[in-house]
């Protein structure tokens, strides 16, 4: 039977003629080295150009290797020349006038700083680069151009090489004499390779005379002749990895012959021209081929090696056709970190009559499946003794070992039992493979087909096409792995039993309710096993899951290609393989996914049995599979992850938790998280300790200033002025009494001079001269004349009118707001919203606004008065308050329609300017004193809600009706929208024609 053979093209590329290529043993590079003088670096992957160098124009380059562990190319061409280049800086290492004629081969030496090169010259040197790239030895003794040269991979000091002069020769690194010399071709040899195996001790050549040639140098015979090509042989190789020999020839084919057979297995044509080069690279399947028109890369056979594992831990795998075995219980002892390479002895089991494509143990580990060459050997675990044999595409073991399975062709299935043939079957379709476990599957290019293992009866058909099928031990269920995607189903086997038993006729697609979809896993699955109900697998991105129910989880990112062996209970690990048998293992607790497999069937009593099973170090991740679950409670209860256990707390709006962890961590945002969710339930007192803790002053401005909490004002204010938070600071004395000045010395400090005289106007007209005389001061920098015309109120009093009043209000409120009533009697206090406090001043009496003043003063003063004065001051209040005044905090101290007020504080929808009354002005004369510009309006304003003096912080101002108000603070002031408002701002313009002083607004 012929080897089954997995083509795949992996690059094509067009270009000038290829004389040479080499593959790159960790970049999935290859290198081609074209015959107009131009050398190319092409990713077989991303199917783009790396690198390309212009290395001898016009003058073939015959000859071109990698040299990775220099990152270097080295190159040799028709020009004599051997050149070094450095592949990732494109730097020119080296130039080596090295032959006297064409140089036609270059080998790099895999572990000493050698490389050897042969031309037309007849010579093969021998160059050390670490020496200065000296020639340390010449090789003489062909009589024709000198066409390749092949190291021996068993012994690197030994090469071969390949001679028009119709001969191969044998030589030592350490002599210039050929050990021996090969003869058998009828014209000139163009290529030699070694056989990589271990077993043969053969080496393959291609002539000009149409042959490739088989010799063993042992005995330095002709073992085999193969003919087949119609035109010179250019290059040939034994395949790294499977039984197969290729040659290229002129006749612009690559043939496939079997290394055991010498049987020709396959013949490609790429229609690209005369093929020129060959080359592999070992310990993988990849071939990389230069023809007259371009490159291509093929990959023939599959990277996963021919290996299996049973429930004990013995692996056994083949090496070529050699049967050897290693045991995993002998690490069991050790200890072992994840993803470590084990160290493992193996031993000879023997060898294998056919090439092993895939090994497979039964489900009790007592039998060995070996598939491969169109055939098939089941033999015993332990001893290798041949069982049975027959002919088979593929190989299958049903759930019980007794049973299995082959695909003779496309269009025949058999099912033994025992090794004795029980049913043969056509499928109504093609057969493109089957699949074993609890039920036979056999799919075609667009479907898969469930049959009975006892009558082949058909159970279900699934409109998917599997790249591979996996049961799990109790054969409940099963994953399907197609090219994009993984399907798990669960197999209702009671239900099928009960259709079956029915006696109703089966359709062709199956019985309906034999599957039930469990869950689909969007990713491409390499290779997988089950653990119970847990499927556990490796997808194409090298990535190590295991899903239960709809929950993946992730154990490891794998640095490398690797393929799940199996998972052994008495380690509690899993066992991984790569391609070249190296074995390694990860941690996983059986316990943990019984756990969760309890959890997923609600099975939460067998669940808390478990849970004192399983490791400390994994309960953060059932804490995290139970907060997955919705489990929230019991997964707060498990987890020892203060950061998780923090927000499940947070989740769960367990402050009392929550705290505790905030306090263990001392962590300001878990704080701050902690406080806004104290906030929120109400719990001030946790808030605001929270808020302290995370140093958010924000959250505490809001806090205090809701709660009215004056003591927290006052020591917020000291927090924010001692982290510079100027704008926090600044509302806290806006909001507490009697700190006004503490707001104007604040802007004061900031430079903001004339929102500290606007404010001082309005809340503490006594300040207003002081603020002014700083704002000309500053301005005086920028314009000496706009200083000059800004009016201060000692010095032009006409322009202030009632400016004392002003004053007199602002005593009477400043001693008022050091005997604020509780915010409880705020529905039962006169509203005054439209109160003017300085009419409401001019209508007291002098004695009587005098005796207030006194006495609010003695109650500041002295909280422990008696009674009756008490009784006496609050007698005198309530007299203020039939003029419609309020014991609240007060409204701005002046009438906004006073001149001077700046009109940045009227809450009302702005009118159109055309509805704006326009005020009258006198224009007076240069040099004369500043006249008062009045509006005169018969409404008297509201107190303003709000004050420009910062960018975006919303504050509450310390003034107007209702301090529950929210209030806006920004830098620049703005133009009352209400009223028309002027600030008596004198400037001369020296360009107005009338040389009129003009009035400025503000």
């Amino acid at each position: 039977m012929p080897l089954r053979l997995d083509i795949k093209k992996k690059l094509s590329t067009r270009s000038d003629r290829v004389k040479s290529v080499d593959i790159h043993p960790t970049e999935p590079w290859i290198l081609a080295s074209l015959y107009d003088g131009n050398v190319y670096i092409w990713n077989y992957e991303t199917q783009n150009m790396v690198k390309s160098f212009e290395v001898s124009p016009n003058q073939p380059v015959r000859t071109a290797k990698f040299v990775a562990r220099k990152q270097w190319i080295v190159t040799g061409s028709d020009d004599t020349f051997i050149r070094v280049y450095n592949y990732n800086t494109m730097e020119k290492i080296k130039s080596i006038e090295a032959h006297g004629d064409y140089i036609r081969c270059i080998v790099v030496h895999p572990t000493q700083p050698y490389i050897l090169s042969s031309s037309d010259d007849m010579s093969i040197k021998l160059w050390d680069w670490e020496r200065g790239w000296n020639c340390v030895q010449i090789f003489e003794g062909h009589s024709h151009y000198v066409m390749s040269i092949a190291l021996n991979p068993k012994d690197t000091n030994v090469f071969a090489t390949a001679s028009l002069d119709k001969s191969i020769k044998v030589w030592g690194l350490n002599s210039p004499n050929p050990h021996f010399t090969l003869e058998g071709h009828e014209r000139g040899v163009n290529s030699v390779e070694y056989f990589s195996g271990g077993e043969k001790p053969y080496l393959v050549s291609g002539a000009d005379d149409k042959l490739v040639k088989v010799w063993d140098y042992q005995s330095k015979t002709c073992v085999q002749t193969l003919e087949g090509h119609s035109n010179n042989v250019s290059v040939v190789c034994f395949h790294p990895e499977l039984p197969l020999i290729l040659s290229g020839s002129e006749d612009g084919t690559i043939k496939l012959w079997h290394s055991s057979t010498y049987r020709l297995e396959k013949t490609l044509n790429y229609g690209m021209g005369h093929v020129w080069s060959l080359n592999f690279l070992r310990g993988s399947n990849f071939i990389g081929l230069g023809y007259d028109d371009g490159t291509v890369v093929l990959k023939i056979g599959k990277n996963k090696p021919p290996v299996s594992m049973d429930q004990g831990g013995k692996v056994i795998y083949a090496k070529h056709n050699e049967i050897r075995i290693s045991n995993l219980k002998t690490t069991l002892e050790s200890d072992v970190q994840d993803g470590e390479k084990l160290s493992l002895q193996s031993k000879d089991l023997g060898n294998c009559e056919v090439f092993p494509q895939k090994l497979q143990h039964d489900s009790k580990g007592r039998f060995v499946s070996v598939c491969g060459d169109g055939e098939y050997i089941i033999y015993t675990a332990l001893a290798w003794r041949n069982k049975s044999f027959g002919n088979a595409l593929e190989f299958v073991w049903a759930e019980d070992s007794g049973s299995y399975a082959v695909r003779e062709s496309s269009s025949r299935v058999k099912v033994f039992k025992n090794f004795k043939e029980t049913h043969s079957f056509k499928p109504s379709f093609s057969a493109e493979g089957i699949f074993g476990g609890s039920l036979l599957a056999v799919r075609s290019n667009s479907f898969v087909c469930f049959y009975d293992w006892e009558t082949t009866d058909i159970i279900r058909k699934i409109e998917v096409t599997p790249k591979n099928i996996f049961w799990s031990e109790n054969g409940e269920y099963f994953a399907i792995a197609t090219e994009s995607s993984t399907f798990i189903l669960r197999y209702n086997k009671e239900t099928v039993q009960k259709f079956i038993e029915s006696g109703q006729p089966i359709e062709e697609e199956g019985i309906e309710d034999a599957f039930e979809v469990v869950h689909e896993i969007e990713e491409r699955v390499n290779s997988a096993c089950w653990v119970g109900d847990c499927f556990i697998y490796i997808n194409r991105n090298s990535k190590l899951n295991y899903c239960v129910g709809t929950e993946v989880v992730t154990i490891s990112h794998l640095e490398k290609h690797m393929y799940l062996l199996g998972y052994l209970p008495q380690s509690g690990r899993l066992y991984l393989s790569d391609k070249n048998m190296n074995i390694v293992s990860y941690t996983l607790h059986i316990s943990v996914i019984n756990f969760q497999t309890s959890v997923l069937r609600g099975d939460m009593d067998n669940a808390e049995k478990l849970l004192p099973k399983i490791p400390q170090d994994q309960l953060n991740s059932i804490a995290h599979f139970l907060e997955s679950q919705g489990l929230k409670e019991k997964a707060l209860e498990i987890s020892t992850d203060l950061d998780h256990k923090f927000e499940l707390a947070i989740q769960l709006e367990n402050l009392v938790v929550a705290h505790e962890i905030a306090v263990k961590s001392d962590s300001e945002p878990k704080f701050k998280h902690l406080g806004d969710l104290a906030l929120n339930r109400g719990d001030i007192d946790l808030a605001e300790t929270c808020y302290i803790k995370a140093e958010d002053l924000a959250g505490l401005l809001l806090l205090y200033s809701s709660s009215g909490n004056v003591a927290g004002m006052q020591r917020l204010e000291q927090m924010a002025s001692e982290k510079g938070q100027t704008n926090i600071s600044f509302i806290c004395n806006l909001v507490t009494p009697n700190n006004l000045q503490k707001c104007l010395a604040s802007l004061c400090d900031a430079g903001d001079f004339a929102e500290a005289a606007f404010m001082a106007r309005t809340y503490v007209p006594s300040m207003v001269p002081e603020m002014v005389a700083k704002w000309k001061k500053a301005l005086e920098a920028t314009s000496v004349k706009a200083a000059e015309a800004i009016s201060n109120p000692i010095d032009y009093p006409n322009l202030f009118p009632d400016y004392d009043n002003a004053i007199r209000a602002e005593k009477y409120f400043e001693a008022l707001r050091s005997h604020l009533k509780s915010a409880s009697e705020y529905n039962s206090q006169t509203q005054t919203a439209d109160s003017n406090p300085i009419d409401q001043v001019k209508q007291v009496p002098e004695q009587q606004y005098n005796k207030v003043v006194s006495s609010l003063q003695s109650l500041t003063l002295n909280n422990n008065v008696s009674f009756s004065s008490k009784k006496s001051v609050q007698n005198d209040i309530d007299l203020l308050s039939t003029l419609n005044f309020s014991g609240q905090n007060s409204p701005p101290l002046v009438d906004v329609t006073d001149p001077i007020v700046p009109a940045v504080v009227s809450p009302v929808k702005s009118s159109p300017p055309s509805q704006q009354p326009i005020p009258s002005s006198p224009q007076p004369q240069r040099n004369s004193p500043p006249t008062a510009t009045t509006t005169t309006t018969n409404n008297i304003q509201s107190p303003p809600k709000s004050f420009t003096a910062d960018e975006d912080e919303d504050i509450p101002l310390d003034g107007g009706e209702d301090n529950t108000d929210d209030f806006s603070f920004t830098s620049t002031p703005t133009t009352s929208t209400t009223v028309n408002t002027k600030a008596n701002l004198l400037i001369d313009d020296d360009e107005e024609e009338d040389d009129d002083t003009k009035l400025v607004d503000i």
